[in-house]
């Protein structure tokens, strides 16, 4: 399969689409994921065009996953979590639905199970306020 350049995050990676971006350096962005199974829920993405796991670059993977732990460490301590939840899927039988790697970091809470997938947030400005927590835990670190 090949990389379809058209697809959402590739158009966030653009500008194209809007994002509440939590972090981005050359590599790599992170953003509030508008269908958040937990309260903080972000992905974070490589810039570059890889479809998956399976098919990018070892440069490219390193960044990312440098991104993910120190994302991961920064919204378990701003979102006040008493664990992290991890997730990236592969193709489409590996429940992969957007066709651009990128890893899911599910702050979760004690007691607390994940929302159901494909709940649209309905008020946006929370994503502003989750993501301005973590963004200030950065800073703090």
């Amino acid at each position: 399969m090949s990389y379809d350049e058209q697809n959402i995050f590739a158009k966030i990676i653009r500008g194209e689409l809007p994002a509440e971006k939590i972090y981005e350096d050359q590599m790599v962005l992170a953003f509030m994921d508008i269908m958040p199974r937990s309260p903080g829920h972000f992905l974070v993405i490589p810039k570059a065009s890889a479809r998956n796991i399976l098919d990018i670059d070892n440069e490219n993977l390193c960044a990312v996953i440098k991104v993910v732990k120190k994302l991961a460490v920064a919204s378990k301590k701003a979102m006040n979590a008493t664990g992290i939840t991890i997730q990236q899927f592969s193709e489409a039988d590996g429940g992969q639905e957007v066709f651009h790697l990128h890893f899911h970091i599910i702050p979760r809470y004690e007691g607390k199970p994940m929302d159901r997938p494909g709940q649209m947030v309905k008020d946006m400005s929370i994503l502003s306020l989750q993501a301005n927590k973590i963004k200030a835990e950065l800073g703090s670190g």
